[in-house]
């Protein structure tokens, strides 16, 4: 990619404006010292002594972390509980530039999805992570809670470049992406067909309205009936083909393999991954590269260029160690084969 024509992409993205529909959780990171050693008199257990406390966005929140280093502005769209993890996640996320919270429902119906994760911190050595510690939701999101999210994605439709749609949960219809929110993306996609809408689920994106798809290798074979054993080449065939069929772009993760996207009008291409460079951490890359593709393609970038892009951005993240890293365009410039 030319200087120029990196310069040129970048600097509109401070100009975009991206809904991220989905389902914000707080990572919540417990710094551990190992020299600080007791024992329970209570349990006779050891004693993990937390010396620094971080929290950050998760789930859906990653994806608004890496829209905003890009310079974007973004309007959350999702709920947190009425808890002391809805107040962090809130806080956390109005302290990125650019983060409108007016579609960013509290309610005291649901908890706020908190990922605790306790971190061994040894002097030259990369984090290690202890069992994590949970809080979900197990029951399907009230009705009347749907509806409030559905009517804030529907108001913002006339007024954002692109859409993020991120389901988190692994439970169906228990976090933000339901039946009312699909309903409400299809009206949207029928009425803008212009406008770049990208999804991504655990749960796998069967049943989805004809957007554009992001998936790993894992959860594309699963969806197209293909054995895990496909080769690269196949994978390449068959994107192109579910493309053909959408009529809408789809992009495939590859882990080491890097990244490929296909589009309706036959175009097919792969990015491989850029070299490692040292200890990895891949939490987060996914979410960095669906927010790299969702605002490439909206300041107007190619197919090419929009892989490009991400795969530079996934290289960065990569290597930030203990935390769910995001790359700036000044990050993501080096990594970039300049003409």
């Amino acid at each position: 990619m030319k200087l120029e024509r990196f310069a040129s992409l970048t600097a509109r993205y401070r100009q975009l404006r991206f809904a991220v529909v989905g389902d914000f959780c707080l990572d919540r990171y417990l710094e551990i010292d190992p020299t600080l050693r007791e024992t329970s008199l209570e349990t006779g257990l050891p004693v993990h002594n937390v010396v620094k406390v971080r929290a950050e966005p998760g789930g859906a929140g990653t994806v608004l972390n890496n829209l905003c280093a890009l310079g974007a502005t973004v309007f959350p769209v999702g709920f947190h509980g009425a808890d002391g993890e809805g107040y962090e996640l809130r806080r956390a996320l109005a302290s990125r530039p650019g983060v409108h919270l007016d579609y960013l429902l509290e309610t005291s119906t649901r908890r706020t999805f908190t990922y605790c994760k306790p971190l061994i911190m040894e002097p030259g050595k990369p984090p290690r992570e202890l069992n994590r510690l949970d809080s979900k939701n197990w029951t399907a999101t009230p009705p009347e809670l749907q509806k409030k999210l559905s009517a804030s994605l529907y108001e913002l439709g006339s007024r954002v470049d692109g859409i993020m749609l991120l389901e988190q949960t692994e439970i169906p219809e228990t976090g933000v992406i339901g039946p009312a929110i699909l309903k409400t993306v299809a009206q949207l996609h029928q009425q803008k067909p212009q406008l770049p809408i990208l999804a991504d689920s655990r749960l796998g994106l069967r049943g989805y309205p004809p957007v554009t798809f992001k998936m790993n290798r894992r959860e594309f074979l699963k969806l197209a009936g293909a054995p895990e054993t496909t080769s690269l080449t196949e994978c390449m065939q068959m994107a192109s083909a579910f493309s053909k069929e959408t009529g809408q772009p789809l992009f495939v993760t590859l882990a080491e393999d890097g990244l490929l996207g296909a589009t309706p009008d036959g175009v097919v291409k792969h990015q491989p991954a850029l070299p490692v460079r040292g200890p990895l951490d891949i939490v987060g890359a996914g979410d960095a590269v669906s927010a790299n593709l969702l605002c490439a393609l909206a300041a107007g970038a190619t197919l090419e260029e929009a892989l490009e892009l991400a795969a530079a951005a996934a290289s960065v993240v990569i290597h930030k160690l203990g935390v769910t890293g995001t790359a700036t365009p000044q990050e993501i410039q080096p990594l970039l084969e300049m003409e």
